[in-house]
């Protein structure tokens, strides 16, 4: 029964952004890895044609490009929303296979990219746009991207559904995170929807309400939200070793 709970809230989200998609012409996919459970949007002007992609994986590098030639797109950016440590980011083979794309990240992400970005700085796309709002904790370079109308956000993960990204390693804080996630995310209006970078239950999106009701972390005070992430005891990521050093540099395909 909950499960059957979960899929009709989901499902009713995604009448609720496809009624909206339909009216502004934005184009949107959520696109999935299974071996990280990583998510991968592409947004896009309908009329321009213009296109970015959020988080793309290596191993899922050539079918991105394939959907985005199929429909007739052009993506001038692929943008992480942090440097990752459970997967390659895709975005130094897409520049390859998507020739005039720019690969985009924070400027205090200590990784390289065609492009830094920090606080307030907007991503483009034909009449759209993504603002980057700074949400470190889980790692410095940690932003969360929202979409101009404030409709959407892309959290990578600083906040997760039900859930948020962990603090045991590269330059995770619980105190820094709580309070990215309480002043650049849950102050986004209620019915924003949240789009994580990941999820390991099979669910695909949630909304600031829904979150700073029912997240079992967030709803802590501070102090109650750092004993929780001191105490995760994670194993380490297993593609760690590799996957940091090669995001570091844009993924391996750059020189």
């Amino acid at each position: 029964m909950l499960f059957v709970a979960l899929k009709q809230a989901a499902l009713g989200q995604c009448r609720r952004y496809s009624a909206m998609a339909a009216s502004s012409g934005l184009v949107f996919r959520q696109l999935f890895e299974p071996v990280s459970c990583t998510y991968t949007y592409l947004l896009a002007d309908k009329n321009t044609k213009e296109a970015i992609l959020i988080d793309p994986v290596l191993d899922k590098a050539e079918r991105d490009a394939k959907l985005i030639k199929d429909l007739g797109l052009n993506m001038i950016y692929a943008a992480n929303t942090h440097c990752h440590a459970d997967h390659i980011t895709g975005t130094g083979i897409l520049k390859k296979l998507l020739p005039g794309c720019k690969s985009v990240i924070s400027k205090d992400s200590g990784a390289r990219a065609d492009l830094y970005i920090q606080e307030g700085d907007q991503i483009k796309f034909g009449k759209f746009w993504v603002e980057a709002r700074s949400t470190p904790g889980h790692t410095d370079g940690c932003l969360t991207y929202v979409l101009n109308d404030k409709s959407m956000a892309f959290t990578g993960d600083a906040l997760l559904i039900r859930g948020c990204g962990r603090t045991d390693f590269q330059q995770g804080c619980p105190k820094t995170l709580y309070h990215s996630v309480h002043s650049k995310i849950f102050s986004l209006p209620g019915n924003c929807l949240l789009y994580p970078g990941h999820d390991y239950t099979g669910q695909t999106v949630s909304s600031v309400e829904e979150e700073k009701r029912l997240n079992p972390r967030l709803t802590k005070d501070e102090a109650e939200f750092v004993k929780i992430m001191n105490n995760l005891n994670l194993p380490k990521p297993k593609q760690i070793d590799v996957a940091v050093p090669a995001n570091l540099k844009c993924g391996i395909q750059d020189p």
